[in-house]
């Protein structure tokens, strides 16, 4: 049976959409590496997403561009903060080491303990015109993402739940190879379910992306790069994580730094 719908009683703020994208800056259709030569073109903003910069715990929706120059020139500061290290091994990683998935119980993170999962948690946060299961304030079984990989609108439904999947910024796989394999576990569950490490997305972009750091991947929107570098290196100041020196320079191209 398909779960019934009602809207939430409180109303939704009307959202002021962006006129239009700069010309000739329209999302690309590849993920690789890239330049940087692009990365100040803002992506297709919902009205709410809020720069990383503004939102270091993550608990704000989305991931805006950053563009100004002294934005920009902030984020390459944080990113010369990354220490680097090259990648071991992948032996031993398994999803449990970091606690089921999407638990309300990792302590020490935001939103844990509400009574709700870290998954409808960010469909919540991120979320517009959200439709919840009858009888629960929880449950998201409907809403509109605009995706901050893509700069695509999503019209998701739980019916085609893979449409949009939650994307560790950092891989787990990813830390597990750069360190998070000597953490206990409790430390493991707070990366996993830490709202600065999650965001929701086109489920085809997380796919391809996989445990890649940003060498290997960018989100195909250019213009959402330098905000998705910054993003991945609070994660990584926050948990005590180098990145690989390859990463690392692609991290500062994004944001118009030479690497």
């Amino acid at each position: 049976m398909p779960d019934s719908i009602r809207t939430p009683r409180r109303p939704l703020t009307v959202i002021a959409l962006a006129a239009a994208l700069l010309a000739g800056c329209t999302p690309g259709s590849d993920g690789g590496r890239d330049d940087g030569s692009d990365a100040g073109a803002p992506g297709a903003p919902d009205g709410r997403a809020v720069s990383p910069l503004d939102n270091p715990d993550g608990v704000k929706p989305g991931l805006a561009p950053v563009t100004k120059d002294a934005d920009r020139a902030t984020a390459r500061k944080l990113v010369e903060e990354l220490s680097t290290k090259g990648r071991g091994p992948r032996t031993g990683y398994d999803r449990d080491e970091f606690g089921y998935a999407w638990m309300d119980t990792a302590d020490g993170v935001p939103l844990a303990r509400n009574g709700c999962d870290t998954r409808n948690d960010l469909m919540k946060r991120d979320g517009l015109d959200l439709r919840f299961r009858d009888g629960s304030d929880c449950v998201v079984v409907a809403m509109t993402l605009q995706d901050p990989y893509t700069g695509k609108t999503i019209e998701w439904r739980k019916k085609k739940a893979a449409e949009v999947q939650i994307d560790h910024v950092i891989p787990l796989s990813y830390s597990w190879q750069m360190g998070s394999s000597r953490w206990p576990e409790s430390r493991r569950r707070q990366l996993a379910n830490d709202a600065l490490n999650l965001l929701p997305v086109q489920g085809r972009a997380n796919s391809a992306k996989s445990d890649s750091g940003p060498a290997s991947w960018l989100p195909p929107d250019r213009g959402i790069r330098c905000a998705y570098a910054v993003r991945f290196a609070q994660v990584a100041l926050k948990y005590d994580l180098p990145v690989t020196d390859a990463d690392k320079r692609t991290m500062l191209k994004q944001c118009g730094g030479h690497g």
